[in-house]
């Protein structure tokens, strides 16, 4: 199959090409009707006629070209999957009108009449709105409030509630992982309440556990707890933090406690006879050792280098960065398919095990941290990390990018087999990340009219912007195809020369009921949060208000199918039928992922700034270090 993708610039659309055409016919104006030009001109009639047919042709190419210039809410914030954008731009009017108007490779600015009339509709805008969207953040707040009662009454210091067996789990090492995830949610959502409990419990009980427990994955703990005592110590007032009227324990708390966890984090690293660490810590041995096949995850190991490098910060010790930003470093001298990398990499040889490349489980935060840990550490010597994420976003868009049929929704699939094997169409629900990766790595944290009007944005920060866009898009019809509109682990796509065939997602008033196959081993919803998260980047950064009316709807259906009357919210094991089979698990990410992106999704732009925090790939904020003084 060829890899040429039909996926390109050509439909992106300038929001300053009005603004040139404007200019254009102005400044001609001006020099043929000067007071001296329009005597010159208008002492004969031929030089009336002259001055007609110039001012027609003007006319006529303004005209003409009008229809392939569309505001942002109908070009780069739109793709309805149709070829009509494509032959607008590549087929026009007529070889004249290619010849005239090419968009040039330069990035777009906005004129500054174009940017006082946009601030004064956004601004009229979120004054109609504002009401309706504190009422839904509230809604969000109590669904998270719900959701820790139900832990709180029956299983409290458990890693994970299971709602309808109304007892706690432990899967994740026996550390009271919701308690850590969630701490930092209910802060930023002000549930002081929730926050006193949770605070209290790491101050009475985390110590021991980390002391005397066993077994547990370096990558979940990291991210997970981690992540979350160490946003916790910034969000409660430790290192001068955003929110300093907090309640719970003294903030120095979370941080005696990450550091103590760490400690016993980093034998993956100094146990492992290469620059690549084992996935499994013994807690209460100060030990690691590799998984049973040997290998480790590459999105495991190099999804952990944010949390270890604000320890570092914060506690002035080198020690946890060098370990972490070590992998990194490994990684940059290993061979890639165009900046792309295999799911698996052995600890005992440091090189990549196997062919296998997706944007899914096991490679998918790989390319998240690249920018991530970038922008955490800009200005330090790590310009590297931007290097191998702009490779790495050129593969996936030139390799993994296609269309489907019959309506050209935009996906990423796989090459299990590498680059040499078949494509396949299969999309993870964790794929749905991207978007807002992408859209943070155009704009690094600000928002589109901001960098627009600075000239920040590169011809390929468009492109990707562009894409973003599109990908959030299928994420969301992923939802709506289905009989609950709620996504399923992982869906299926048809592409042309290759349709997969079989059942769909339920609901057939849906315009890609076609396009999209969900296989029954894959219907199940596990709370996930990526596409709400993408839908945050997205908002943030262009302002646009669907990304929040689509993320009322995936929030409503969360409340109608997954929400438990006696406390908490349960994964669902088919979301193609009414009502769906209930599974009997929430996951800590619901708490501290999902939720925390819906509330923020409703809320003001000034909360956690993207210019100022960068999240961990667990939704924990982390100060970006350069400007943490």
């Amino acid at each position: 199959m060829s890899k040429s993708l039909p996926y390109s610039m050509k439909d992106v659309h300038y929001d300053n090409a009005k603004f040139r055409q404007r200019s254009v016919s102005q400044v001609i104006s001006q020099v043929l009707l000067t007071s001296n030009g329009k005597r010159d001109y208008l002492k004969c009639s031929t030089g009336k006629l002259l001055v007609l047919l110039m001012l027609g042709g003007l006319a006529y190419l303004v005209l003409t070209n009008k229809s392939a210039v569309h505001p942002v809410s109908d070009g780069i914030a739109k793709n309805d999957g149709s070829k009509e954008g494509e032959n607008l731009m590549t087929h026009g009017s007529g070889k004249f009108r290619r010849f005239w108007r090419k968009p040039p490779r330069l990035p777009p600015r906005l004129s500054p009449d174009e940017i006082i009339s946009r601030n004064r509709s956004i601004q009229e805008s979120m004054k109609r709105e504002e009401p309706e969207w504190v009422a839904r953040q509230q809604k969000v707040k109590d669904a998270f409030i719900h959701a820790w009662s139900g832990y709180k009454a029956h299983a409290m210091g458990y890693d994970e509630l299971m709602p309808l067996s109304h007892r706690g789990v432990n899967g994740l090492g026996g550390l009271g992982a919701t308690i850590i995830d969630a701490l930092d949610t209910a802060m930023i959502m002000g549930a002081d309440e929730v926050v006193h409990e949770a605070g209290s419990w790491i101050e009475k009980h985390l110590p021991e556990r980390i002391e005397k427990k066993g077994q547990v994955n370096l990558f979940e703990t990291t991210i997970r707890l981690l992540g979350g005592l160490l946003s916790a110590y910034h969000l409660s007032g430790g290192s001068q933090g955003r929110i300093p009227e907090q309640k719970g324990p003294n903030p120095s708390i979370y941080l005696e406690n990450a550091k103590n966890l760490a400690d016993r984090l980093l034998t993956a690293f100094t146990a492992s006879p290469s620059d690549i660490p084992y996935s499994d810590v013994v807690l209460r041995e100060k030990s690691a050792h590799p998984a049973p096949d040997g290998l480790s995850s590459t999105a495991e190991v190099a999804t952990i280098q944010l949390e270890f490098n604000y320890l570092s910060y914060l506690t002035g010790d080198p020690k946890y960065s060098t370990e972490a930003m070590k992998v990194l470093q490994h990684i940059k001298t290993l061979p890639k398919v165009e900046g792309l990398v295999p799911i698996y990499i052995s600890p005992q040889s440091g090189q990549f095990s196997g062919d296998n490349i997706r944007l899914g489980s096991r490679g998918d935060s790989y390319y998240e941290y690249l920018i991530k840990v970038w922008l955490q550490q800009k200005g330090t010597n790590f310009s590297y990390l931007y290097d191998m994420y702009v490779e790495a976003i050129k593969g996936v868009r030139h390799l993994l990018v296609r269309k489907s049929v019959p309506n050209g929704l935009v996906f990423v699939g796989e090459l299990p087999y590498g680059q040499e094997g078949g494509f396949s169409p299969k999309m993870d629900h964790l794929v749905c990340f991207l978007p807002g990766t992408l859209a943070l790595g155009a704009t690094k944290g600000l928002t589109k009219e901001r960098a627009m009007r600075e000239n920040l944005l590169t011809f390929e920060d468009m492109e990707n912007l562009k894409l973003a866009e599109d990908l959030a898009k299928t994420c969301v019809e992923i939802y709506s195809v289905t009989s609950t509109g709620l996504a399923p682990e992982i869906a299926y796509f048809n592409i042309e020369g290759n349709s997969e065939g079989g059942p769909g997602g339920g609901n057939k008033s849906s315009k890609y009921l076609n396009d999209i196959i969900i296989k029954p081993a894959d219907r199940h919803n596990l709370l996930r949060p990526e596409t709400v998260e993408s839908l945050f980047y997205l908002y943030r950064i262009t302002g646009d208000s669907k990304y929040r009316e689509w993320g009322w709807q995936i929030f409503e259906a969360f409340e109608k199918y997954t929400k438990i009357d006696s406390g908490g919210y349960t994964s669902l094991d088919d979301v193609t039928v009414i009502p769906p089979q209930r599974r009997d698990k929430m996951e800590t990410f619901f708490l501290g992922e999902t939720l925390k992106y819906i509330y923020l999704l409703f809320g003001n732009s000034t909360t956690i700034p993207l210019d100022e925090y960068v999240f961990n790939t667990e939704a924990h904020p982390i100060p970006i270090i350069s400007r943490s003084v």
